[in-house]
Order: C-alpha cells, then sequence, then structure tokens
C-alpha cells in the first residue's frame, strides 16, 4: 500500500534516500527520484514499465538549482525563464555531468523544468536535489491529474504520493529544445507555439510530430501514450458522419463511446457519450482530457470515437495527445 504523505520532509526524506514518490504539478502528477541516483530512477522505470530509452524530465525549485543540472544557459533559454518559469516549459539544454544517465537515456542533453505548483515547489526546495519526474501513471496509460489516478495504475508500487487535488493545465509542459540557431518544439503542451514566439521570435515544430519514421528527441514522443483501454479513432469530420460511423460499428455489435464537447454531447447517440470541457474554451478540454480517457474504461467498450479539436494554440498540444492515444488512428471524411 502506497503511503499517503502530509509532510513535506517526509517526502524529501524519502527522495533523499532513494525512494520514488508522486506528487502534483501544475500540469499532471510527476513521479519523482533522485537525478543523481541510478538506483533512484531506476525505481522510476519500475514501477512505470516504462521503456529505458526515454528521457526524463528534470524538475528543480529555484532558479539557482539550475546549475546542477545544465553545463550552459543560452540567451534565449535566460529569455523563456524570466518569462515563464515557474511554469509549463520544459527546456532542452546540454546536460552537466552528474545526472543519471537513465535520466538523458545516453543523450548529450536534458530537459528541464519549474513547476509552477507550491506543493511541487515547496518540496523541490526542501529536498535540494534536480528530481526526475516524469508522469505518475503505468506507462502507456492516460497521465494523472488526481491522486486518485496515481493510485489505481501505481498503488503499492511507490513509496509515497502527496495528495494535491486536482492539477490545473492538465496536460503536460511544452519541451523546447534551446540547443538548436532556431528553438524546436518537441511536444506541444502547456505554452502555446504562440505565446513562444510572441517572446523570443521564430519556433519550429519538430519533423517527427508528423513523420512518426522519425527518431524522437524528447520524453512522451516515441511511445503510444494516453490509451483507453478500448481503441481510440479521431474523426475529422462532420456530427452527422461521427454519428454514421458510430450507428455502423453499434449495428455489428459493437460498444461504442464518443469523446464530445458540452456543446455536443446532446446530439450524439451512443452507448457512452463523455464530453471534455467546451469547445470554445480549449483550457477546459485540457484539463478534462485525462480524466474522460480513463472515464471509458468504466464501461468495457469495445471502441472510441472522439471529435477532432482544432489543432492551434493549446489545440496543438490537445491533438498531439489524442494522436499518440489514438496510435495515429484518424478517419477524415471526405
Amino acid at each position: 500500500m502506497t503511503d499517503r504523505l502530509t509532510d513535506i520532509k517526509q517526502a524529501a526524506n524519502l527522495l533523499k534516500t532513494k525512494e520514488v514518490i508522486a506528487f502534483p504539478t501544475e500540469t499532471v502528477y510527476g513521479l519523482g527520484a533522485d537525478a543523481t541516483s541510478d538506483e533512484a530512477v531506476g525505481k522510476i522505470f519500475s514501477a512505470k514499465g516504462r521503456p529505458s530509452d526515454n528521457p526524463l524530465i528534470v524538475h528543480i525549485g529555484k532558479i539557482e538549482q539550475l546549475e546542477q543540472v545544465v553545463s550552459q544557459v543560452s540567451e534565449v533559454a535566460k529569455v523563456l525563464i524570466a518569462e515563464f518559469w515557474p511554469g509549463p516549459l520544459t527546456l532542452i539544454l546540454p546536460k552537466k555531468e552528474g545526472l543519471s544517465k537513465l535520466v538523458t537515456a545516453g543523450l548529450e542533453t536534458v530537459g528541464v523544468r519549474m513547476p509552477n505548483h507550491l506543493v511541487a515547489l515547496n518540496l523541490l526546495r526542501e529536498v535540494q536535489l534536480p528530481i526526475a519526474a516524469p508522469s505518475a501513471n503505468a506507462s502507456g496509460r492516460p497521465s494523472p491529474t488526481t491522486a486518485k489516478h496515481v493510485l489505481d495504475d501505481l498503488d503499492g508500487k511507490i513509496a509515497g504520493i502527496i495528495d494535491g487535488g486536482a492539477t490545473g493545465v492538465g496536460v503536460e509542459s511544452t519541451v523546447l529544445d534551446c540547443t538548436t540557431d532556431i528553438p524546436i518544439i518537441l511536444r506541444p503542451g502547456g505554452v502555446t507555439k504562440e505565446q513562444l514566439e510572441s517572446v523570443i521570435g521564430l519556433v519550429h515544430m519538430d519533423a517527427s510530430l508528423e513523420n512518426t519514421k522519425l527518431a524522437p528527441k524528447s520524453p512522451g514522443m516515441k511511445y503510444t501514450h494516453y490509451a483507453p483501454d478500448a481503441p481510440l479513432t479521431i474523426i475529422k469530420g462532420s456530427q452527422v458522419f461521427i454519428q454514421k460511423m458510430v450507428n455502423e460499428a453499434r449495428n455489428s455489435g459493437k460498444k461504442v463511446g464518443i469523446l464530445t464537447t458540452e456543446e455536443s454531447k446532446s446530439l450524439y447517440e451512443a452507448d457512452v457519450v463523455l464530453a471534455c470541457g467546451n469547445k470554445t474554451q480549449l483550457s477546459s478540454v485540457a484539463q478534462n482530457l485525462y480524466e474522460v480517457l480513463r472515464g471509458f474504461n468504466d464501461y468495457n467498450l469495445d471502441l472510441i470515437y472522439s471529435e477532432y479539436f482544432a489543432d492551434s494554440g493549446l489545440g496543438e498540444a490537445i491533438m498531439n495527445r489524442l494522436v499518440k492515444a489514438s496510435g495515429h488512428r484518424l478517419i477524415e471524411e471526405k
């Protein structure tokens, strides 16, 4: 049974003794371990069932801790840190010696961020160690936005969890490679491309976000993630077309779910229709996405159809997660 932790010092002591604990951030719950210890980081991979060639993001609680993690901070990175930290932005920078090789998966760079969550910041400042912390879920499952999600996946596999209630942003941080002349988004997330470009100018999107055959350079890019139990397919088309697809599947004996928004929920007929926020407020969709994907697991479905969301701004992160959850299954109305 995983202990519920209420004392920051107790949680920090567990991290100092190479244990793994879950804690809330503003994006999702993280599964933290001492980023300088192979033993501690190895426990993350063991608990999650995560492939060891998938790098981890390192979390810090103060700007001064950055020098424990990276060997160089570019001028562009300094501008971004001043503008977006603490917050849902991970920067890829040249690594410093001393980190566990399991954190960087053999790369010469490391992803680092400062979360904008009081519990996370207090913990990181108390432990005074760089903490590797991927999402606190079993590998491939939807990321956890509540303590219950963590316990559903990892109870008995980790030393403890700090319950900080539901997270805010709901999707993981944006990952930005700052080692190139023009910074490259490796994973869209809580800070949008438009927000980044308003501060530093031109930003590129990584080609592997579109071309799945290219080698990924960031956590969350290589493997199927966020998936509910039933196969998920995204449909880019009208509500009439989506309902037609649902009817065909149900007529063949399939039990079907639909992922939609509050505005459209009443327009569909299926075995289960779950709303994921409001289409006009993509922040609400992002906040509820993983909760809804997990919610489908309660209905023993054969398949799930999801509406297609606007793929600009925060919608870019939402669609990135849905595409990963679907294993790139997408049907487009002709």
